[in-house]
């Protein structure tokens, strides 16, 4: 059986697919804590761009540099397995993320041995336990806000690839992948700042504390938007070159059969069944 699984070629294809999409996935979750400037990465000055009357700059989280990737994975996914296979991949994704911060957050309550606490003080971390805890324990509303505005994405995703290639046929790869990663993203875009950030902090909020404007929500979820809109349109040989990789390594007549079982709802992951 494991002999079948590993020299099945559609089958092998799907598990390479699949492990790059639930990885990225969840490192991008992991790694996103980080907010970075774009500009000061590039060796720029920040820019102040008035968005809906917030200057903002080119602020994103880290969790950006990988969102692509697994766009470009739910593309390809897509387009030789199906409907079934996006959602399939999805929800594992999301189940595994979730899955990962309860082990965090279990981690996080182990009580820290002395000298783990005092370990990194020499490199400028006076207590690694805080460090520790700062990094990997995100808060609620950021996780549940971001498990849904993948999920979202995912799901519109695969019915706007789907209805774009009815529409197109085997023709213009470039407008059913990219079209459908720019209204998905959108959604992704906006969403996570709704739910973790702008509904996020007036929830519980005290005196004092920092409350998200309507517009300071639609500023930043622009400017995401916007930098993950570019990104996509840069990758577009990427999505060309990976369609020629897949189907030399499939052959072109299992890769046609594919992409055919691909667009019938009932079939679409009959490949490797």
């Amino acid at each position: 059986m494991i002999t079948k699984i590993t020299q099945d070629k559609p089958t092998r294809l799907f598990l390479i697919l699949g492990g790059f999409f639930v990885a990225n996935a969840l490192i991008a979750e992991v790694i996103g804590v980080k907010i970075f400037s774009l500009e000061k990465t590039f060796g720029f000055a920040p820019l102040e761009i008035n968005v809906f009357g917030e200057l903002l700059s080119l602020n994103l989280t880290a969790g950006v540099l990988l969102w692509p990737v697994v766009f470009i994975m739910t593309d390809l996914i897509n387009e030789y397995y199906g409907q079934k296979g996006v959602r399939f991949l999805s929800f594992l994704a999301a189940g595994l993320i979730a899955y990962a911060f309860l082990m965090f957050y279990g981690a996080m309550e182990l009580e820290p041995a002395p000298f783990f606490v005092s370990s990194k003080v020499s490199t400028g971390v006076p207590d690694m336990e805080l460090a520790y805890e700062s990094v990997l324990g995100q808060g609620g509303k950021i996780i549940i806000g971001s498990l849904v505005a993948f999920l979202l994405g995912q799901l519109i995703d695969v019915i706007a690839f789907h209805k774009i290639k009815q529409a197109t046929g085997e023709k213009m790869i470039w407008l059913r992948a990219t079209g459908s990663t720019f209204i998905s993203q959108f959604i992704d875009s906006y969403v996570v700042l709704f739910i973790a950030f702008y509904l996020g902090s007036r929830i519980g909020a005290k005196e004092g504390d920092f409350v998200w404007s309507f517009k300071l929500f639609l500023a930043v979820g622009t400017v995401n938007y916007v930098y993950k809109a570019i990104v996509a349109l840069a990758l577009t040989p990427v999505i060309y070159l990976m369609h020629y990789l897949i189907e030399r390594y499939l052959g072109p007549t299992t890769a046609m059969a594919m992409k055919k079982a691909a667009m019938n709802k009932e079939n679409s992951l009959e490949a490797i069944d």
